[in-house]
C-alpha cells in the first residue's frame, strides 16, 4: 500500500477539485501544507491578517461561484479569521476553512495557544454558531472523507462555509493513498431540486391573474447565478422587479422593469409598488430587516391578511415563511425553477403580457429620480458630495468591471442609486455588514477575475480596518483600485448619534485644519507598502485620478474627502423608534 504524508495527499486532492488558490496566513500548525503547496499547482495568497484571508476567499468565492479555501492557524488565527467567516455564512458564500490545531495527543495539558479554558479539543466549537459545520478530524485516515463532505456541503443546497479543524501532527502523518483515491468515484457537484409544472402553473396563473404583481429579487438569484432566467421570465409576463440589498445587480439597473431596492434605504416609489402589491413572487430572499422597514406593514410589505399573497421559493426550507406567511411556498435551485417557469409561462401564455402603463411609471420615476440628484451629482463642493463621488465612479468604471462596498455610503448609497449593469458584479456585504470586507473582497475579486477592472467602494473607517491588505496586492501586483469615501467619522452612525442625542462621541475622528491635513493621509499608507496613493485636492480632480489609475494597471488608493451628508431614507427602522420613541427623527449631516 503506497502511503504520502498527509498534507501532499491534501494538496493533490485539491488540485484535483480545481482548486487554485488557497488564502491564509502561516503557523506553526499549518506549515506542513505549506510546504506541500509549494511544490503543487495551488497559488498560495498571503495575507497580514487573517480577517482579510476571509474576506479575500469571500470575494473569490462570489466571483468564481465555487467555495474558496482558507488555511488557518490554531486559536488567533481562527478566531482573527472569524468575522471575514461569519460574513461569507450570513451572505450564504461557499468556503472551506482548512485550520491547524495543536497535536492530538496535548489535548488538555495546555500546550502552546490550545483553547481549553472550559473544554479539551474543542477549538473547532468556536465556529459552530454560523458555519453549516464544524468538523474535528480525530485520526488521520478520516481526514479524506471530512474534505470531500466538507466541500460538498460548503457548495450545496444554500451555501456556506464549513469548518475542518487537523491537529497538526495529521497533516505530517502518512495514510493509505487509496483512501484519497476512492473519492474520485465521487460526483463533485449535487443536482439540484427544481420545481414540478403543476406548481409552476399554478405560480403562473397566479401572478397572470395579478393586477399589481411584482417581484422581490434576493441574493439567491446572484448564488445561483440565475439572472438570465430572471430576465426571461419578467420580459414575458411584464413583472415589475424590486430587490433586496444583496439581490442589486439580479437584473442590470437599467432595465425598464427593475423598480430599485426595498425598505429602509429604498425609494419612495419601490416601497409604494411593494407595499400595494396583490401578488408577490419573492426569489431567493430572507425578506430582512432592512429590506422590509423592520417589518411594519405601513412602510414596505404589507403581506398576509387583507394585503398582499407571497409566493416564495428558495433552496432553503427554513427561509420560506420565516418573517410573512407565504401562499405557495416551494423548496427550488432558484436557477432551475425559473427556468420551468419560464417554459410554463410560454406555454401558457405565447403572447406574453404587457403592462405599457407600468413601464411608463417606471420611467418616468427614474428620470425625476435622477433629475432631483443632478444638483449634488455635479456639485464642485469640497469636501465632496457623495452623490458626485459615485456618478464621477460610474462614469469612469467599465460596464462589467465589479464593485466592492462595505459600510455606510458606499453600502447604502450604492444600492440606492447607482447602477450595476452587469448581474454579479456588486459585492456587498449584507447579513453581517461587517466594515473592512471591501477592500480584501475586491483583492479576491481581482484574483478571480484578472481580466475585469476591480474596484472597491469604502469609507475610511472601513478601509482603517484591514490596510495591510495593500501589503498582499503589491506583492501579487494585483491593480485593484480602492476609493475611499473619506469623512472622517464613522459616517452613518455619527449622523444617527447627531440626530437623537444631539453631540458626537465616540464617532468622529480629529478634526485637522484642512481635508488634505487628515490623518492618517491613505494616498502615504498607499505608497509605503508599494501601491499608488492619489489624494484629492479638489472634486473636478476626482475623475481624471480615476481613470489615470484604470489605465495604470497598477493598485492605486485614491482618499477623496466627503461630506458627511446621510443617506436619503424612505422606509422606516425599528433603532429610530427605540432611541426617538416620539418619532421623526433619522440621520443627519455631521458637517
Amino acid at each position: 500500500m503506497a502511503k504520502q504524508e498527509i498534507a501532499k495527499q491534501l494538496c493533490a486532492y485539491l488540485e484535483g477539485r480545481g482548486v487554485k488558490h488557497i488564502f491564509g496566513l502561516c503557523g506553526h500548525t499549518n506549515i506542513a501544507v505549506l510546504a506541500a503547496m509549494s511544490e503543487s499547482g495551488i497559488d498560495f495568497v498571503n495575507v497580514r491578517h487573517e480577517q482579510i484571508s476571509a474576506h479575500a476567499a469571500d470575494g473569490y468565492a462570489r466571483v468564481t461561484g465555487r467555495a474558496s479555501v482558507v488555511l488557518s492557524h490554531l486559536s488567533p488565527g481562527l478566531t482573527n479569521a472569524a468575522t471575514g467567516v461569519a460574513n461569507a455564512a450570513l451572505d450564504c458564500i461557499p468556503m472551506v476553512v482548512i485550520a491547524g490545531d495543536i497535536p492530538s495527543y496535548y489535548y488538555g495539558k495546555h500546550p502552546h495557544q490550545e483553547v481549553n479554558l472550559h473544554a479539551d479539543a474543542s477549538q473547532y466549537e468556536i465556529y459552530r454558531p454560523f458555519v453549516k459545520r464544524a468538523w474535528r478530524v480525530d485520526t488521520p485516515e478520516l481526514l479524506p472523507e471530512i474534505i470531500e463532505k466538507a466541500f460538498a456541503l460548503a457548495e450545496s443546497g444554500q451555501p456556506g462555509p464549513v469548518l475542518v479543524n487537523v491537529p497538526m501532527d495529521y497533516f505530517s502523518a502518512h495514510i493509505d493513498d487509496a483512501l484519497w483515491a476512492r473519492l474520485g468515484a465521487n460526483t463533485k457537484a449535487m443536482r439540484k431540486p427544481s420545481l414540478d409544472d403543476e406548481t409552476a402553473r399554478e405560480i403562473v396563473a397566479s401572478l397572470v391573474k395579478a393586477e399589481r404583481p411584482v417581484v422581490q429579487a434576493g441574493g439567491g438569484i446572484l448564488l445561483a447565478k440565475a439572472w438570465d432566467e430572471l430576465r426571461a421570465l419578467v420580459d414575458h409576463l411584464d413583472l415589475p422587479v424590486a430587490h433586496s440589498l444583496m439581490g442589486k445587480g439580479a437584473l442590470p439597473d437599467d432595465h425598464p422593469l427593475v423598480l430599485g431596492m426595498t425598505g429602509f434605504w429604498g425609494t419612495t416609489f419601490t416601497n409604494q409598488q411593494t407595499l400595494n402589491a396583490d401578488w408577490i413572487l419573492a426569489l431567493g430572499t430572507r425578506f430582512k430587516e432592512a429590506d422590509c422597514s423592520s417589518w411594519y406593514p405601513e412602510y414596505t410589505f404589507n403581506i398576509g391578511e387583507g394585503g398582499a399573497k407571497l409566493i416564495h421559493i428558495d433552496i432553503e426550507p427554513q427561509e420560506i415563511g420565516r418573517n410573512y406567511p407565504v401562499e405557495i411556498g416551494a423548496v427550488a435551485d432558484l436557477k432551475a425553477a425559473l427556468k420551468v417557469l419560464v417554459r410554463v409561462a410560454k406555454e401558457m401564455l405565447p403572447e406574453g403580457v404587457s403592462r405599457d402603463q407600468l413601464r411608463n411609471d417606471i420611467a418616468a420615476f427614474r428620470s425625476g429620480f435622477a433629475a432631483s440628484n443632478v444638483e449634488m451629482q455635479q456639485s464642485d463642493a469640497f469636501p465632496m458630495m457623495p452623490e458626485r463621488i459615485l456618478a464621477d465612479l460610474r462614469a469612469a468604471m467599465p460596464r462589467d468591471a465589479y464593485l466592492t462596498s462595505d459600510v455606510g455610503w458606499n453600502k447604502n448609497g450604492v444600492a440606492q442609486q447607482f447602477d450595476i449593469y452587469t448581474p454579479g458584479t456588486a459585492l456587498i456585504p449584507g447579513g453581517f455588514a461587517t466594515m473592512g470586507f471591501g477592500p480584501p473582497a475586491a483583492v479576491g475579486a481581482k484574483i478571480a477575475a484578472p481580466d475585469r477592472v476591480v474596484i472597491s467602494l469604502v469609507g475610511d473607517g472601513g478601509f482603517g480596518q484591514n490596510p495591510a491588505v495593500l501589503a498582499t496586492a503589491a506583492e501579487m501586483n494585483l491593480p485593484v483600485i480602492w476609493v475611499v469615501m473619506n469623512n472622517n467619522a464613522y459616517g452613518t452612525i455619527a449622523g444617527l448619534q447627531k440626530a437623537h442625542y444631539d453631540l458626537n462621541y465616540g464617532t468622529l475622528f480629529p478634526k485637522a485644519p484642512s481635508p488634505l491635513e487628515q490623518t492618517p493621509d491613505y494616498a502615504t499608507i498607499a505608497r509605503a507598502y508599494g501601491c499608488d496613493g492619489v489624494r484629492v485636492a479638489c472634486a473636478a480632480d476626482f475623475k481624471p485620478a480615476l481613470e489615470a489609475a484604470i489605465a495604470s494597471g497598477r493598485p492605486t488608493v485614491i482618499d477623496v474627502a466627503m461630506i458627511n451628508n446621510p443617506t436619503p431614507t424612505s422606509g422606516h427602522w425599528n433603532i429610530l423608534d427605540i432611541y426617538s420613541p416620539e418619532g421623526g427623527v433619522g440621520h443627519v449631516s455631521t458637517d
